[in-house]
């Protein structure tokens, strides 16, 4: 089996921590005002995702943005 890219890693542990919250991309969204879109695309992989929005998206999570590389 292929290794996962980078960008699918990240987007299925920002999705796992999400859920954890009990957040939903729109929610997460909101908080982090960040379209909920981009973030859906960033779940999937389909997003390569600044520094800029890691940070964003950790603060609204509640988490150090190392979490978000925790994989």
């Amino acid at each position: 089996m292929p290794t996962l890219n980078i960008r699918k890693k990240f987007g299925r542990r920002l999705r796992e921590i999400r859920r954890a919250t009990s957040l939903s991309q729109e929610e997460l969204g909101f908080k982090a005002n960040i379209h909920r879109t981009y973030i859906g695309a960033v779940e999937r992989g389909e997003q390569n995702v600044s520094l800029d929005n890691i940070y964003k998206l950790a603060k609204a999570l509640k988490v150090e943005m190392k979490e978000l590389f925790s994989f």
